[in-house]
Formats: C-alpha cells, structure tokens, sequence
C-alpha cells in the first residue's frame, strides 16, 4: 500500500496548505484526491478515460521513452532515474509552471501513476520535485 504520509497530509490541509498526493490509478478514486492529474506517457491498460476519474492527463510532464526504458522500475536504477528525471523537468518549465499552478488554484492534488511500485516511479519524483525547499 502506499505510504504518502497522511498524517502530513492532514496536518498540511488543517494549515490551509495545498496537498500534493500521488496514488495508483488502479486504487478507488476518492473525492480526498481533488484535482487528479495522470502523469504516465501512456494511457494505463484496462482502465477506462470514465473510471479513471482523471482531470487532466499531462503525458509531457512524465518521464521520456529512454529514459522510462532505459529505468525499466529497477530498484538499482531509482537513483540515477530521478537524478535524470529531475534533469528533464528542468528542461520543460512550462510544464512544471502549469502543475503548480494547478496546485495553487485546486489546493488538493493528486498525481496518478500506473507503476506497480508505489514508491518508486515518476510521481513520487514529481512530487519531490514540485515540493517547496525548506
């Protein structure tokens, strides 16, 4: 099961801070996910547009063909992928813009993934990416 941190989660919306989740397309979509964005490049098989229930599908933002190719969920690989990944968000601003701004105007978002790993994939490194630096 994913471990996101939803104690922190609560904490965040009691002090009127936006909510950034990520969680599996395959789980039940729940009105606690606000705003959900697919961040895969491609559509996830066996689920339908309708249940779903995503918002928007950024298939720009996610990670390039080589580089989800050449990562391939190998645990070994997960360093050197966000490493690489992070390298390619900075490359499409725009995008990144686009998401924090959704962020901003939605205060609960949810970043939905295909991945069987539910801690290592694009939207965990997304969300790590898009998190304020303290």
């Amino acid at each position: 099961m994913l471990s996101c941190g939803l104690r922190d989660v609560n904490l965040l919306a009691a002090k009127g801070r936006a909510v950034l989740k990520v969680k599996r397309i395959y789980e039940t979509p729940a009105t606690s996910d606000g705003y959900r964005v697919l961040v895969d490049r491609l559509w996830p098989r066996g689920v339908s547009k309708q249940a779903a229930h995503v918002d928007l599908w950024m298939k720009e933002i996610a990670p390039s063909s080589d580089l989800r190719q050449w990562f391939g969920h190998d645990p070994q690989r997960w360093a050197g992928f966000q490493r690489r990944y992070r390298r390619e968000l900075r490359q499409m601003p725009q995008l990144t813009k686009q998401l924090k701004q959704l962020i901003k105007e939605h205060r609960s978002v949810t970043l939905v993934f295909s991945a069987r790993d539910d801690r290592r994939n694009q939207a965990v490194a997304l969300r790590a990416f898009l998190r304020p630096r303290t």
